[in-house]
């Protein structure tokens, strides 16, 4: 009879002491509680037993539950909790409502098993999954079937505001609202609709790692709605629950007043790791606007979002956080938006001419329009065919009037040259628009006509632009045109073909609500390694700082404010007349928000000269040209001394900092 070697005896012998040492712990993950009452509310992740901890050891987001360990949400490190090192510690987790539960994983993960070729947007390994440890409890939402996501919109009627929600099923749900917040008398059913994984168009939003259930998008108007008016309102059904009660005040057609809070490529955020980079400022923006709003009182006012909405590129639970961020001013203001590359560009898009086979590429991460199209419903009918089971891409081009401004909303996603829908709807729309209503019209759309960043591969797409849409501009007497894309914000003089002059819409750019990849300036072809951006003379203020902007109009005037999110001060304004004068810009922001009564006198001010930047005052009367040269010399040598400190921050950057690792220009946008 054989014996067994001593040291496989010893080996046995310590595997059965280890199995049965009553001091040993298993890993295991518990919760606070196993039900949240609705979305933002938090849950306290517990986890103890876990032996030898890695900084590596990791906590998965997961919805559903029966999600695939690499199909999580997002993800969170145990070295953020303070005592990972003992084997246990504890995450608190914000959480919205995805209409189906949540649990939680926890991973070893070793430095020694790192894949270099499995990475996020930000080039950081994503975590690996071969060594589970523990999976909590599931989680639930009390809230089940309340309508969550609710936003509003301006419709082709003044006397009209539409609202939008989600829900898990497509049971009837209807609106409640009134003048009196006691007295919702008024009804309106909500039509339903739904997009499906069939209808994306490319990975990973036809993916299970990018897939996720939208629920059911609900749609009423409210109508016969009185002019300049409070109303309050909920949605929901008897059966489901009804949302708490909201308000917002109406158009006034009788009005000369328009409010507007402008901005593009704003995002979202999430409070743990994703497989994209998130935009943090975001949160920023929205408590900025949240403060104006507050300064309103009983004035109409709208939100401007043009492009690059919720950067979900795919990921479709993104989309819940977004609608879920901006809910509390998009339950108070409409909030519009139009379509940017992020929310379409796919390889198979139906329109894409060799000019633009470089420009339209993977952005949209395979949603093709689609959740754009169903979750948001803008004025006018503008659709065009996706070329694939998919709905068709909506929301594209539309306009409508606020007091003394017409707003004109395009897509430079889809065919905007000459002979195109979209090219004879904005002819049409701009030519017949009656100047002695509004004197003011301001044109928007995603990529920009105008910029002076190092943005190379888009030239083309300007050149386009400037060729099909300028003329339309500069021959209708254009004021304002507002562009995303550039996560920065430059304003220029009122332009045609490059050149400052009396004729043509002050273009700006205003792509800084959130997303934070920016382009340099473009340098100086003879300085390749000195780094020197000069400013050319028709950029008259362009800068970094993430923020938003205010568009404050009455008969004889119309300001647009530009915002910073650091301090919540106006760092620069521009005012035009109705006659078309453009008087000179204030910068520098000192003294310029007088907001306790700022936003009430904006549109009060009736000297014809003040900045209605929400209460500042210009003194500068100045002509644009007048300042010409003095400008073209000082913006040298800022540009010269900006440079040059650009350049000797860029080499003092700390090693551990963030640098974007998106090379390719047209997904850095």
């Amino acid at each position: 009879m054989a014996v067994a070697p001593p040291q496989l005896v010893f080996f046995f012998v310590l595997i059965i002491g280890f199995c049965f040492d009553p001091t040993h712990q298993k890993p295991s993950v518990s919760l606070n509680t196993t039900r949240l009452s609705k979305s933002g509310d938090s849950v306290l992740i517990k986890w103890s037993g876990v032996d030898s901890p890695s900084k590596l050891d990791w906590l998965g987001i997961y919805s559903p539950p029966s999600s695939r360990n690499h199909h999580f949400l997002g993800y969170k490190f145990l070295s953020s909790s303070p005592t990972w090192q003992s084997g246990s510690g504890s995450i608190s987790l914000p959480l919205i409502n995805l209409r189906s539960n949540y649990s939680f994983r926890i991973f070893r993960w070793s430095e020694s098993e790192v894949n270099p070729d499995k990475r996020d947007h930000d080039d950081n390994p994503l975590p690996g999954i071969k060594h589970l440890l523990a999976t909590s409890p599931e989680l639930a939402f009390e809230s089940g079937r309340v309508p969550d996501q609710i936003h509003l919109s301006y419709t082709d009627r003044l006397d009209e505001m539409r609202v939008m929600f989600v829900t898990p099923d497509r049971d009837q749900r209807a609106v409640k609202y009134g003048a009196r917040k006691d007295g919702l008398d008024d009804v309106a059913a909500a039509r339903v609709s739904r997009y499906e994984l069939q209808h994306m168009c490319d990975w990973p939003a036809n993916h299970s790692v990018g897939w996720r259930d939208p629920g059911f998008v609900h749609d009423g108007v409210m109508t016969n709605l009185k002019s300049g008016v409070r109303y309050y309102y909920k949605v929901g059904s008897d059966d489901g629950g009804w949302s708490e009660t909201h308000s917002f005040v109406s158009r006034n057609g009788d009005s000369d007043e328009a409010v507007a809070f402008m901005f593009g490529d704003m995002g979202t955020t999430t409070p743990y790791a994703t497989f994209f980079h998130m935009q943090d400022e975001s949160v920023a923006t929205i408590k900025w606007i949240l403060r104006d709003i507050e300064a309103l009182g009983d004035k109409p006012a709208f939100v401007s979002h043009i492009g690059d909405i919720s950067y979900a590129r795919g990921y479709s639970w993104l989309w819940d956080h977004f609608f879920n961020q901006i809910e509390p001013v998009a339950t108070r203001l409409p909030y519009h938006v139009c379509i940017g590359n992020h929310e379409y560009d796919w390889p198979l898009q139906p329109w894409k001419p060799e000019w633009a086979s470089s420009i339209y590429g993977k952005d949209g991460g395979g949603e093709c329009g689609v959740p754009y199209s169903v979750r948001f419903n803008m004025p006018g009918n503008s659709s065009e065919s996706t070329g694939t089971s998919a709905p068709a891409t909506r929301n594209l081009y539309y306009s409508f009037d606020m007091g003394s401004v017409h707003f004109v909303y395009i897509s430079t996603e889809t065919n905007f040259v000459t002979g195109s829908k979209q090219h004879e709807f904005i002819k049409r729309d701009l030519e017949s628009v009656n100047r002695t209503k509004t004197p003011f019209v301001v044109v928007s759309g995603h990529r920009p006509m105008y910029t002076t960043s190092n943005e190379g591969r888009d030239a083309e797409m300007r050149r386009q632009m400037m060729e099909h849409l300028e003329p339309l501009f500069v021959n209708n007497n254009v004021t304002l045109a507002l562009w995303g894309h550039v996560h920065r914000y430059e304003r220029f003089c009122p332009l045609s073909n490059f050149t400052c002059g009396s004729r043509g819409p002050v273009h700006v750019v205003i792509g800084m609500a959130g997303q934070d990849w920016q382009p340099i300036w473009q340098p100086r072809a003879d300085h390749p390694t000195v780094p020197i951006f000069p400013q050319p003379l028709r950029s008259m203020y362009r800068g970094g700082e993430f923020g938003y902007t205010r568009l404050v109009a009455s008969k004889e005037k119309l300001t647009l404010s530009y915002v910073g999110n650091h301090d919540g001060q106006v760092h620069d304004s521009v005012t035009i007349l109705a006659s078309g004068e453009v008087l000179g810009g204030e910068a520098g922001g000192a003294g310029v928000n007088a907001l306790g009564n700022g936003i009430k006198a904006a549109v009060n001010d009736s000297d014809g000269y003040g900045v209605a930047g929400f209460g500042g005052k210009s003194d500068s009367k100045l002509s644009l040209f007048v300042k010409g040269a003095s400008v073209l010399v000082l913006g040298a040598f800022i540009g010269y001394v900006i440079g040059f400190v650009s350049h000797a921050r860029k080499k003092a950057v700390p090693k551990n900092s963030w640098i974007p690792v998106k090379r390719e220009e047209e997904e850095d946008s």
